[in-house]
């Protein structure tokens, strides 16, 4: 994600939390914030162990393709590795753009953060 791109998701989750009234948002705007050294690093396997099946996943960080996933889940992430997204195509798993997690669930229910 680019740093224009990333500003612009920033301020659209700070508005999500403030009109919503969703700490959730809140809290991944202050982690995507962070210097990229300080931003969380999520292994797929880290993801397995944690989520439930057809679980929403949001990682306000990278997203990397070391392990394997065994249950199909929806994935939002600010950054992958090109394994972590081969490995979800091909479990079924869905990964998408924070921007289109916050169209898709702007109330934010339902919505895990891992890291």
């Amino acid at each position: 994600m680019k740093n224009q791109q990333l500003t612009t998701v920033i301020a659209e989750l700070k508005r999500l939390a403030i009109e919503r009234k969703r700490p959730l948002w809140k809290r991944v705007a202050t982690d995507l914030e962070k210097p990229t050294r300080q931003r969380r690093v999520v292994n797929l396997w880290r993801v397995d162990q944690v989520a439930k099946e057809g679980e929403l996943i949001v990682v306000p960080g990278k997203l990397l393709g070391e392990g394997e996933l065994t249950k199909k889940v929806t994935i939002a992430a600010a950054q992958y590795s090109e394994s972590a997204r081969a490995k979800l195509a091909a479990n079924g798993s869905t990964l998408m753009s924070l921007t289109e997690l916050t169209k898709k669930v702007p109330d934010g229910k339902n919505v895990r953060i891992i890291g």
